[in-house]
């Protein structure tokens, strides 16, 4: 078990503070998993564990708890019984009923420090938001990025290449690093994540009938990473399919995989005027792994893939993702936080002078002065007219 230092330090200055730490993510991607390091930290800072309630909500033990009034009650009977401070882990909030009535109260009433995992991007949305409003931080999880992956397996670094090539094919979900020789027990192990998601966390949350149907969504959507998407699109595809659907109920499964964490969709941004297109975004992947476990390969159309891997990396630095369109030329991303701005373009090998021109030429004509790249797997430097060339996996582990 690797120690995901990156969360723990966004963690760490609320750590004992009267504020709700909310850690958000798509299922087994480490939540629970820092939930114990941050455990052991308050440890280390000599709190004792006497003093911790920890409860999983997936665990059939506490379906009893299900409902706002009845944990309350458990909550406030455990709490009275601790000596001092009590420390709160509360596994998959989000299938508590009102679970931010019985969260509110406790904090107000007792003295306590709250920590929630949850795999439902709306768990902190509309009037659920509103009550604990101002109390509490997000801190959002990924699974592995390359360099935790490398930590996780304990490469020595010597064959790079190799363990990159290991990492597009199963992605960065924590518990692959303990099998991640076994390429049927990945296979096997995706395919049991990416059934939990669809099951558990789209199809019994919103009472989805047509299951044939909501696959079929994600496998497009799988399929079309990085390239503009359109209900109407969807719709003529799965008609073609002979499984004819309203947009209305396309738009809605697609917004059910971005509440999972499954999908995450990219506004697409006219850079002179500045202003958001208001159709066609684009989707990309949470993990690239079950990418592979929907469609069969991740070799294939590796371009796609890479620029996934990018996307989901600049998520993790905190960065702010937009696709930009210069004119008729359409820049990957534009990645902002704060003051820090930067594009980038995503290929796979600038193979020949069409592809390097593509690439390059994507920013004639933007006169700022932030930092462009064109990320490649290319060893070779081929920087150009100030715009910065890097391989791809320098990029990945750059500190």
């Amino acid at each position: 078990m690797i120690k995901r230092t990156v969360y723990l330090n966004r963690i760490s200055p609320f750590i004992d503070k009267d504020i709700i730490k909310v850690i958000t993510g798509i299922r087994r991607s480490g939540k629970s998993v820092l939930l114990q390091q941050i455990q052991s930290e308050l440890i280390k800072r000599g709190k004792s564990k006497d003093n911790f309630i920890y409860i999983n909500f997936e665990e059939l033990q506490y379906e009893s708890l299900l409902d706002y009034q009845a944990l309350n009650e458990e909550l406030v009977q455990r709490i009275k019984q601790i000596n001092g401070k009590a420390y709160l882990f509360l596994d998959e909030i989000q299938k508590v009923i009102s679970w931010e009535k019985a969260i509110n109260s406790l904090r107000a009433s007792y003295a306590c420090d709250i920590y929630l995992t949850g795999s439902n991007s709306q768990l902190l949305s509309g009037e659920l938001a509103t009550e604990i409003a101002g109390r509490y931080v997000e801190i959002k999880v990924y699974p592995f990025s390359f360099e935790e992956f490398l930590e996780a397996i304990n490469s020595d670094r010597q064959n790079l290449d190799h363990d990159f090539l290991t990492y597009v094919e199963i992605g960065g979900m924590p518990f692959l690093s303990l099998i991640y020789q076994d390429q049927q027990a990945c296979d096997t192990y995706l395919q049991d994540i990416y059934s939990s998601v669809v099951l558990k966390d789209i199809v019994d949350r919103y009472s989805i009938r047509i299951v044939d149907l909501l696959r079929r969504v994600i496998s497009y959507l799988s399929r079309e990473i990085g390239h503009p998407i359109s209900a109407t699109g969807i719709g003529k595809f799965l008609k073609n399919e002979h499984r004819g659907s309203s947009i209305d109920t396309i738009l809605d499964y697609i917004s059910y995989t971005c509440d999972a964490y499954l999908f995450t969709r990219v506004p697409r941004t006219h850079l002179q005027g500045k202003q958001n297109l208001k159709v066609n975004d684009k989707y990309y992947i949470t993990d690239h792994g079950l990418r592979q476990t929907v469609l069969g390969s991740n070799q294939q159309n590796i371009d796609q893939v890479l620029e996934n891997i990018v996307f989901v990396e600049l998520l993790r630095r905190r960065y702010q993702v937009s696709v930009g369109l210069n004119d008729k030329k359409e820049i990957d991303f534009i990645a902002q936080k704060g003051n820090d701005k930067r594009y980038y373009q995503v290929t796979y090998m600038l193979g020949g002078q069409q592809t390097i021109e593509r690439e390059f030429g994507a920013y004639a004509g933007i006169v700022d002065n932030y930092p462009k790249y064109v990320l490649s797997m290319d060893k070779f430097d081929m920087s150009r007219n100030g715009i910065i060339h890097q391989n791809l996996i320098d990029f990945l582990l750059e500190k």
